[in-house]
């Protein structure tokens, strides 16, 4: 079982520039896949980005030359650099492994942009 835990959300005006972190712990050695989603109510999760044991990235179209997602160290950190931020950015955001022991999820942290 991989836990996992996220930091450094809050409150960020419009334009603005906000860096998760997410540290995983745990069955960590099947990890394949670390990456960020996003949920607000009312809505599903959605992806907003991913990064694979190679370096490989994915993003939402929504977020596309915005954010960046990166490693340090693949299996243990992952990290989302959000910069000019949109309003529509709000959200909960969760941090998301995949691998061999299966899915996995923490407990979210709040993303609010607003002037």
């Amino acid at each position: 079982q991989v836990q996992l835990v996220e930091s450094g959300g809050g409150l960020v005006q419009p334009g603005g520039s906000l860096r998760l972190s997410c540290a995983a712990s745990g069955s960590i050695s099947s990890i394949a896949i670390m990456g960020w989603y996003r949920q607000n109510p009312g809505n599903q999760r959605e992806m907003v980005a991913l990064i694979t044991s190679v370096g490989s990235t994915n993003y939402a179209d929504s977020v596309k030359g915005r954010f960046t997602i990166s490693s340090d160290n693949f299996k243990r950190t992952v990290y989302l650099q959000m910069n000019s931020v949109k309003p529509e950015d709000t959200g909960v955001y969760y941090c998301n492994t995949k691998g061999l022991s299966g899915n996995s999820w923490g407990q979210g942290t709040q993303v609010t942009v607003s002037s």
